[in-house]
């Protein structure tokens, strides 16, 4: 059976329209006119039990909305959806023993008290014997490295503690799928991937679906098997994360710091150069052109290094890559691989 089946989706809101002029304001005061905004068109995919998909859009996407509407906070306008055989809106609260929720920029742990204090209040909620509950708490301890944070209270902690004891929370009562909005959002590096170990290990042994919404292409590539890529709450492109990556995300931002003072026309064979400092230079490259190691070596004997940086361009502009090439190949979108 599927983990998540939605089909024709449609998600509408109304939007007060401002009139302009003294008699408009009180036109509108009185009698206010709507426009209706389509936050999710006409959406249908699948997602299969134990599969770690990424959900993926630029800001106002429609990937929140669909995740409320797959959680059954919110009611669509139309269409069908199925979680793990329910329909969220009307069974919402069988559906909660099944799932696990995170949401980067809404906490679920009490702000003035120790986690472990939210951990035992899960366990009360999802009718879980105490001893069970304490069982479980260690499990999720070990896995998710929190056994020396469960004691502190929740405001103490850093912004990676916090956000890996939520996700540990979401899987207190051993949910089939979980959904995470942005869990990333605002961590460090080592944070995240405290995050990612943690996730792909609970998915792992427990073989539980993962939906992951993420503005991070590190966060796909270290835990998607597959991505759904939306924008104005419509599928533009799904595909193995393998074949987006072989596809789209082949050029990288190299950011690099001398020991000496650089020439301000410096340029490189099979790179170009964005921008220029005393001491630092901002460049791209190709790799289907420029293998890495060559740019390795020419910038290194462009002079002394002092720091490098190599990373993927921002999830939006890969996102506009994808839309050049639909354009142009629109025969090949949407693609349907699993």
């Amino acid at each position: 059976m599927s983990a998540i089946t939605v089909s024709h989706l449609q998600k509408n809101f109304q939007s007060k329209r401002k009139t302009a002029g003294l008699t408009g304001s009180f036109q509108s005061l009185f009698k206010p006119e709507y426009n209706p905004i389509a936050a999710v068109r006409n959406l249908s995919f699948e997602m299969e039990s134990g599969e770690l998909l990424g959900f993926i859009g630029p800001n106002g996407a429609g990937k929140s909305t669909t995740i409320k509407i797959l959680t059954g906070i919110l009611h669509p306008s139309s269409g069908e959806a199925k979680v793990l055989g329910y329909t969220p809106w009307k069974e919402r609260q069988k559906l909660a023993f099944q799932i696990g929720t995170v949401f980067g920029q809404r906490p679920q742990l009490w702000y003035h008290l120790p986690a472990i204090d939210t951990f035992t209040l899960f366990g009360k909620i999802y009718e879980l014997e105490d001893a069970e509950t304490k069982k479980r708490i260690s499990f999720l301890a070990e896995a998710f490295e929190i056994g020396d944070l469960l004691e502190t209270p929740v405001r103490k902690l850093s912004l990676g503690q916090r956000m890996r004891c939520e996700v540990a929370a979401s899987l207190l009562h051993k949910p089939k799928l979980l959904l995470l909005d942005e869990p990333s959002i605002g961590l460090d590096v080592v944070a995240k991937q405290h995050i990612r170990d943690a996730i792909r290990t609970m998915s792992e042994q427990e073989k539980v679906g993962v939906l992951l919404t993420s503005h991070d292409a590190g966060d796909l590539e270290a835990l998607c098997h597959r991505v759904i890529i939306i924008n104005h709450g419509q599928i533009v492109y799904q595909d193995k994360v393998s074949n987006l990556k072989r596809k789209f995300l082949t050029r990288k931002l190299v950011e690099v710091r001398y020991a000496e003072e650089i020439r301000k026309d410096f340029a490189l064979k099979g790179m170009e150069t964005l921008k220029t400092g005393r001491y630092g230079v901002k460049l791209t490259f190709d790799t289907r052109a420029t293998p890495a190691d060559a740019v390795l070596a020419r910038l290194s004997e462009a002079g002394t290094l002092v720091d490098i940086t190599i990373s993927d361009p921002p999830l939006e502009e890969v996102i506009a890559n994808i839309y050049q090439e639909s354009a142009s190949e629109p025969s090949e979108l949407p693609c349907l691989e699993k």
